[in-house]
């Protein structure tokens, strides 16, 4: 059953440039945001990525599945064969099937669109896959939150990690820049990370301490973008390292991030969702059916909507642009 839900009136309206200099500015239409609520057995929906039949599929932490649902909400799921893995994130792989990673099983597992489950041991013990993306090198990349390294699966399951250089780095969401290199949050440092895909790192410091970067995304201006929860600010972050910061009104904690159908990057907050234009005008539209939770992901849909996880809410959000 789809439940749906109108949005209240703007919460803010404002543009911030690199000084903070706030001025009102034009925004486009009301979007429309809806849930598909999911079954038992896909409970906790946490990452979500298009696959490659144009459904949508999704980590189900606490159902210890991989959940599907079509743009026309039908929800099927698939049981992984590891108990209690902790299923966090998933990415469609350069095979097109659905790649994820296992924060308590300590695997990435692989599923094809028929359902067909294959997972993969993580050679360093208590490693802690939190995400993971396909690279541009033909292999999955993910972040390994207590080895404080950076790992590389091949489609045949070929296993690589990279230690990062600062203990306590904790790297978390991952994403993959337009300089064809693999980008990272390090929440225990406060920094965005880098890796080539040759192994050489580099590590960047956010403007603001403690600003605890938690989602990050690549955007339509070739820069990353990403979210600052304890900041309350969104980033941005030029291929060179260069760090914008731009800050958020209230206490929205910022978490999920993603470029949006409409040249923007739209992220999650707290019972909101968030719009950011690339020359940083700030929009945030309050809706009762937004129940975020941390670590929730928000991507384009085959269908040009933008679908994010309600993982406290057991559901499947979708936010359909205004016309």
């Amino acid at each position: 059953m789809r439940v749906e839900s109108s949005l209240a009136a703007l919460l803010a309206i404002g543009t911030l440039s690199a000084c903070g200099t706030t001025s009102v500015v034009p925004v486009p239409s009301q979007p429309v945001i809806s849930a598909f609520p999911v079954s038992a057995v896909a409970a906790g929906p946490d990452g979500i990525a298009v696959g490659a039949d144009r459904a949508m599929w999704f980590a189900a932490f606490d159902g210890n599945a991989i959940g599907r649902i079509t743009v026309a909400g039908s929800v099927s799921a698939y049981p992984i064969p590891t108990p209690n893995c902790g299923v966090d994130s998933i990415a469609l792989g350069p095979d097109g099937a659905m790649w994820f990673a296992e924060l308590d099983g300590n695997k990435i597992g692989r599923i094809t669109t028929a359902g067909a489950i294959v997972e993969y041991p993580i050679p360093t013990a208590g490693s802690m896959p939190v995400a993971i993306i396909a690279g541009p090198d033909g292999a999955l990349w993910f972040t390994q939150q207590n080895a404080q390294a950076i790992g590389r699966i091949t489609v045949s399951g070929t296993l690589a990690e990279y230690p990062l250089p600062n203990p306590n780095s904790n790297p978390g969401a991952i994403a993959v820049g337009s300089d064809n290199a693999i980008w990272f949050t390090e929440d225990g440092r406060s920094a965005i990370g880098r890796i080539s895909t040759g192994g050489a790192i580099a590590e960047y410091a956010t403007p603001t301490t403690n600003s605890f970067p938690s989602a990050i995304a690549a955007g339509p201006d070739g820069a990353l973008w990403f979210t600052e929860a304890s900041g309350n600010k969104i980033g941005r972050i030029t291929t060179a390292g260069s760090v914008t910061e731009y800050a958020l009104s209230g206490t929205a904690f910022p978490i999920g991030i993603g470029a949006g159908p409409d040249g923007a990057m739209w992220f999650l907050e707290q019972n909101a969702i968030g719009r950011i234009s690339m020359a940083g005008a700030v929009t945030s539209y309050p809706s009762a059916s937004v129940d975020t939770d941390s670590f929730n992901t928000l991507v384009t849909g085959s269908d040009r909507a933008l679908w994010f996880t309600e993982r406290s809410r057991n559901s499947i959000g979708h936010l359909i642009l205004g016309s």
